[in-house]
């Protein structure tokens, strides 16, 4: 599936009632599911950047969020026959990117493993490393920037895999928590209650920072 490494440009919407050529998403949904190629490559062209976006959040290296980006589009060419019209294939992906997601976070809980890298340089986590380039920066700025991200990526492997991916959707991507309850696959009293118990662990963490 070489084909899903496709280059990242733009701003991708959540629903797409147009595409180049005047070609609505759903006839590409229609050919895909009976075996386009170049319309499921079209469907992923739609949505490749906010996926990636999603799973950096989550893992510990570009590396990694690439392999989880190819799974996650490798289970939608082969449940996109499952999926049905009369829902919005926004919808349907973020849901099955989302799970995939919960199951790497298990994996990675299961294994007792902690979700930093330390770099050569001593940077921690790329995802929550506060960079600043700014000529003459005080070195003791930046290195407080690099220990607060790392405590930060320290503070997120705590959490549950359900409480980490409800704050990273909620304050990093941004979605109401109705939306992203039907993500989880729960109710938003749900996910409204996993999100208060992973603030509370990050208090607990980083309240002598703030």
């Amino acid at each position: 599936m070489d084909g899903f490494c496709l280059e990242l440009a733009g701003k991708i919407p959540g629903e797409t009632s147009g595409l180049a050529g005047g070609v609505t998403e759903r006839t590409l949904i229609r050919r895909a599911q009976r075996g386009d190629r170049e319309a499921f490559d079209a469907l992923v062209r739609q949505y490749d950047q906010e996926v990636l976006r999603l799973v950096l959040r989550v893992v510990r290296s570009p590396e990694e969020a690439q392999d989880l980006y190819q799974e996650a589009f490798l289970k939608a060419y082969r449940s996109l026959a499952r999926f049905r019209l009369e829902s919005r294939f926004s919808t349907w992906l973020y849901r099955l990117v989302t799970n995939v997601c919960f199951d790497y976070l298990r994996r990675q809980r299961t294994r007792g493993e902690v979700q930093i890298t330390e770099k050569g340089d001593g940077e921690g986590d790329h995802a929550y490393t506060i960079a600043d380039d700014r000529p003459g920066l005080n070195p003791e700025h930046a290195l407080r920037a690099r220990e607060i991200g790392r405590r930060i990526a320290k503070a997120l492997s705590r959490l549950t895999p359900r409480e980490r991916m409800v704050f990273e959707l909620k304050h990093w991507q941004g979605l109401k928590l109705r939306s992203i309850g039907e993500l989880c696959g729960t109710s938003e009293e749900a996910a409204k209650n996993s999100l208060f118990r992973a603030m509370q662990k990050m208090r607990e963490q980083l309240g002598d920072l703030v």
